[in-house]
């Protein structure tokens, strides 16, 4: 299987849309940092799941 997924590519598309909403007033600042922060927690949490190598169980 191919995993295509790009974290970073994730992360910038999600803070745009975030920063959108913002911007046009569907957010206020306060809600704009608040997801920010629940963005940067996820992203942290992503990366720890990816982040390791390929291991196979041999007690299968």
């Amino acid at each position: 299987m191919t995993y295509n997924f790009d974290p970073d590519k994730w992360y910038d598309n999600e803070l745009f849309l975030i920063h959108s909403k913002l911007k046009i007033g569907k957010i206020t600042q306060n809600e704009y940092d608040q997801a920010v922060e629940v963005l940067d927690k996820k992203q942290e949490e992503m990366w720890k799941r990816l982040d390791g190598t390929y291991q196979i169980n041999n007690g299968n």
